[in-house]
């Protein structure tokens, strides 16, 4: 159905006409593409190319446009998933110009025992978390001796199985749902760890192999040939994986290249319907990283872009940016541009990707959400739209999952945490 078609059916507070005397006005240049958007729910990628440069009007009425697909795609629903977050090694075969995670072993680098994931586990289960996100670096095993040795004393070959197991001890003995992002993987891993796992995800970050060449910010990456990423995401999705990606911006990327990512997870998911949200994050500088003096992208840049990928994006795709990399006040701007998710947001366990930037205050995002008129409801690491879709649930999480939704596949309110 087209969008103008689901505003029709339903959506009695959203005038279409309004939106289109807004684009008629501010939309310059690019009226046409914009009431397009609106009468269709997405764009073509020649389309969007046009969507460069724009004067500061159309990107007002671009804004206007992307915010009201979001209102009717979501039903004005934004939602966000509890959770704690677990980063299982820091070790990492790659080397990302931008990265202030990874760790050498002489250097802070580690890996967790089992009794540690369950402590921050419990912790998490105490303060109403649902999510337990497993991040970790890629594939540390081929590049460190101490990742071996620690491995093989615990009767692992690779990090993917020790996660695997680590994975089941959580959910079996806290319930929490597990969603993991550990780099890219081979079929015979994402198979195990579906079966522990409610979701996944991997940030394509971009398409362009040129940020992979000499002076690239992943030059010394091999696991970011965007080739690779896309076939990960693509084995995800023949597996019927919940699946989150999505784009880092201002790593020295064009704008047409952000695009072309953008189509490039569009296209498989119309090809295997399992992505369930996109995120724009924007690049911070990090100390003693090559990329330390590098320009951030402006609050501006990155509204543009969710805005675009609103656009893009099928409406069942969530656009998802994290609140805790702006302020507040620039939160407020990303409602504006077309957000429906704030992400995962832990109340015990810090941003171990960006730790210089704290999670706001849960109810803090709650007010200025609601402020806008828009519903702030609490969801689970495997997205409303997937809960009630055989393919997409392992068997081991059907009852847990069944017990803890409402019937539109949030969080039921007599579970949210206060």
């Amino acid at each position: 159905m087209s969008l103008e078609g689901r505003i029709m059916r339903g959506s009695s507070y959203l005038k279409i006409g309004r939106i289109r005397e807004f684009i008629l006005r501010y939309g310059g240049e690019v009226k046409d593409i914009l009431i397009k958007a609106v009468e269709e729910g997405k764009l073509e990628k020649k389309e969007a190319y046009m969507l460069t440069g724009l004067s500061e009007n159309e990107r007002k009425a671009l804004i206007v446009v992307s915010s009201f697909i979001r209102d009717v795609a979501s039903s004005r629903v934004v939602s966000y998933s509890r959770k704690v977050f677990i980063p299982l090694s820091n070790m990492c075969r790659n080397k990302c110009g931008y990265c202030g995670f990874r760790r050498e072993p002489n250097s802070g680098g580690f890996i967790m025992e089992p009794n540690e994931v369950l402590e921050v586990s419990r912790r998490g289960v105490k303060t109403g978390c649902k999510e337990a996100l497993f991040s970790l670096g890629e594939k540390p095993e081929e590049k460190y001796e101490y990742v071996r040795y620690f491995l093989k004393a615990k009767g692992y070959e690779k990090i993917s199985s020790y996660l695997r197991d680590m994975c089941e001890l959580v959910f079996k003995e806290t319930g929490l749902l597990p969603h993991t992002n550990a780099g890219l993987l081979e079929w015979s891993e994402l198979k195990m760890l579906r079966e522990v796992n409610v979701s996944m995800g991997l940030m394509l970050e971009n398409i362009s192999e040129r940020l992979c060449l000499r002076n690239g910010p992943h030059e010394y990456s091999p696991g970011k040939n965007p080739k690779l990423r896309l076939k990960v995401i693509e084995m995800a999705g023949q597996l019927k994986i919940p699946f989150t990606t999505g784009i880092l911006i201002g790593i020295g990327e064009t704008i047409r290249e952000r695009i072309d990512s953008l189509y490039a997870i569009r296209e498989l998911h119309e090809k295997y319907n399992h992505i369930q949200e996109v995120i724009i994050q924007g690049f911070r500088r990090k100390p003693n990283t090559p990329m330390e003096n590098s320009q951030e992208p402006d609050i501006e840049d990155i509204t543009y872009t969710v805005a675009i990928a609103r656009l893009i994006m099928p409406m069942d795709v969530a656009i998802q940016s994290p609140p805790n990399l702006v302020s507040i006040d620039e939160c407020i701007r990303l409602l504006k541009s077309g957000i429906n998710d704030w992400g995962g947001i832990s109340p015990v366990t810090r941003d171990f990707i960006n730790p210089e930037k704290t999670w706001p205050n849960i109810k803090t995002l709650k007010e200025i959400t609601e402020n806008l008129n828009l519903q702030f409801r609490e969801r689970l690491p495997i997205y409303p739209k997937y809960v009630f879709k055989e393919e997409f649930l392992q068997e081991n999480f059907k009852e847990k999952i069944r017990s803890l939704i409402d019937e539109r596949g949030y969080v039921n309110i007599h579970y949210e945490a206060s």
